[in-house]
């Protein structure tokens, strides 16, 4: 049975003793993680974020992405490949093409403002103009699909006839006598 020097709590451990013991091991894990965090600075962090992004854009599903991607861009992408989104291709005057990522029940205001993030990151890459005023740009352009006019901002794309992969212009408005 039980010898003389033994105590019952020696002999099988309390369910306390098993409670403390796990509290301080998660107290130790959480003092390694604090130590963690606290070790590296936010430039490193930012690197280590900046390096898994490159390994996501060598996914063939996301190659056409650009290397300083955005998490935006990524998500905007997976929701392309899942039939969530829709690429409208926005044709410039001088002839460019900015293919535009936007849900598939897009307004146009949704189609403004993502060729306002498009033309910001593209200048944040090539290092172009640092300001564009954007009330001036919808005051003197319009968008254009098939001939007719997109000016109401709360009509869905798809109320235009716009679906996937087509062509909207960029075009000057003309000024009325």
């Amino acid at each position: 049975m039980m010898e003389q020097d033994e105590t019952p709590g020696d002999v099988i451990p309390s369910v306390k003793d098993e409670e403390i013991e796990e509290e301080a091991e998660t107290t130790d894990l959480i003092d390694d993680e604090e130590e963690d965090e606290e070790a590296l600075p936010h430039s490193e962090i930012l690197d280590i974020f900046e390096e898994g992004l490159a390994l996501l854009v060598q996914d063939p599903l996301l190659c056409d992405l650009p290397i300083q991607v955005t998490l935006e861009e990524i998500n905007s992408q997976i929701a392309l490949e899942y039939g969530q989104a829709m690429t409208v291709k926005v044709l410039k005057a001088d002839g460019e093409t900015m293919p535009i990522v936007v849900v598939q029940n897009a307004s146009v205001l949704d189609l403004k403002k993502a060729i306002q993030r498009f033309m910001e990151l593209k200048q944040q890459r090539e290092g172009g103009v640092k300001y564009v005023s954007w009330r001036y740009v919808w005051r003197t352009y319009a968008l254009v699909f098939q001939g007719e006019k997109m000016e109401d901002d709360n009509t869905r794309l798809k109320d235009y006839g716009v679906r996937n992969r087509d062509e909207v212009t960029f075009m000057k408005k003309l000024k009325k006598k």
